[in-house]
């Protein structure tokens, strides 16, 4: 089975291993670096998501 990054969100450090419904944890990522990451993802994503949809709210 590979591997599995987890990021902690208690104690801000990536994890390996099984995080098997731990509220607390991100993921699970392919790479460690990918894991230490997480916080910028999902950023990202939240950033990507409202000017979509403001976009939607705009077109209606």
């Amino acid at each position: 089975m590979p591997k599995e990054f987890w990021y902690n969100l208690d104690t801000r450090e990536v994890e390996e291993g099984d995080g098997s419904n731990v509220p607390h944890l991100m993921g699970p990522y392919p790479t460690h670096e990918a894991a230490a990451q997480a916080l910028a993802h999902a950023a990202e994503n939240t950033r990507r998501w409202d000017a979509e949809e403001e976009e939607d709210d705009l077109e209606r």
